[in-house]
């Protein structure tokens, strides 16, 4: 009965585990944009688009500063996440999981994105979390969110890329 009970417990490791990668991603389409949001403490106000695809996948790693940037991403449920994949990383979820697997498989990057289950765990964690950037819907940011312009523009703005 001891390794039966092992086997089911495993199993259901391996289900929890698996769990948010079986999760039917939402539709990249939405009326809301996605505010980009840094750490109180990093100085940085404005990242062209360019700049921003480039911290994303990981190809910088570090602040002007030196701190290490730490990306906090969405579940794969969440219609944020599917818009900051079609838009900034031009993937879909399968070519994501793959291109950093093959980063850290390269040892190209330290550690993959870190992986948060809620807006507003997105938005508490940023502020707590030296270096960290991460993505949530406007109407999720807060008074001590700092939102980063892109290209010079905020989310309110008609231009904004990430809507």
């Amino acid at each position: 009965m001891t390794g039966q009970w092992i086997l089911s417990r495993r199993a259901l490791l391996v289900a929890a585990l698996l769990a948010p990668l079986a999760v039917a991603p939402a539709s990249a389409q939405s009326d809301q944009a996605v505010a980009i949001v840094v750490h109180p403490a990093t100085d940085v106000d404005n990242l062209t688009f360019s700049q921003l695809r480039s911290i994303f996948r990981g190809e910088v790693q570090f602040w002007d500063d030196g701190r290490r940037v730490t990306l906090l991403m969405r579940a794969p449920a969440a219609a944020e996440r599917s818009l900051v994949l079609d838009r900034i990383y031009v993937m879909d979820e399968d070519a994501f999981r793959e291109y950093w697997i093959a980063k850290m498989f390269r040892a190209e990057v330290a550690s993959g994105p870190k992986l948060v289950y809620s807006a507003d765990m997105a938005r508490d964690l940023v502020t707590v979390i030296p270096g960290a950037i991460t993505f949530v819907p406007v109407s999720d940011v807060s008074s001590d969110s700092k939102v980063v312009r892109i290209d010079g523009m905020l989310p309110g703005d008609t231009n904004y890329p990430l809507r």
